[in-house]
């Protein structure tokens, strides 16, 4: 009678050492497939409620900066940070560059940008406007009045708006 009570207290003991180390070999790839798909969600969400829209855009021909209005209509605000890590491409359709973000006032290849309703904050809040004013690189002039010229603006995260639209 003692040996089977001894024999079923090491089963037992058995059975729980196997599930600890059951337990420690899968707990940490389950937090980590827990983590990846918490950071996945986060990032479909962010894009999911950033959106903009380009509002006007002005190409003059007589060698002017270039201004283009885009306004956040999404739910979600935009970082300062995020603007001035974003991309431009400008030009003409099928010869347009990227242009260089800069602080001052811009020179060719170059593009820097203000928020019109700015409260200061360092973000670009629901509803405000961007105001951009670029110059296209001397390589990739803009086209004489009335060509097409192509614009495309894409934040670090993805969301990108792109417009076509005659010269002036």
């Amino acid at each position: 009678m003692s040996s089977e009570t001894f024999a079923t207290a090491i089963f037992l003991i058995t059975a729980v050492v196997a599930a600890a180390i059951l337990v420690n070999a899968f707990f940490p790839v389950i937090y980590s497939a827990t983590s990846t798909f918490t950071q996945s969600s986060q990032s479909a969400d962010e894009r999911l409620r950033t959106d903009i829209k380009i509002i006007n855009a002005f190409s003059p021909t007589d060698g002017g900066a270039t201004k283009i209005w885009i306004k956040n209509v999404g739910s979600n605000r935009i970082a300062d940070t995020d603007i001035d890590t974003s991309d431009i491409y400008f030009g003409q359709p099928g010869d347009f560059d990227i242009l260089l973000y800069t602080s001052g006032a811009p020179s060719a290849g170059e593009w820097t940008y203000s928020i019109r309703e700015d409260t200061s904050n360092g973000y670009w809040d629901t509803g405000e406007t961007l105001q951009l004013e670029m110059k296209p690189l001397a390589t990739s002039p803009l086209p004489p009045s009335g060509g097409v010229v192509y614009f495309q603006y894409v934040l670090p995260t993805g969301i990108a708006v792109s417009t076509t639209y005659s010269a002036i």
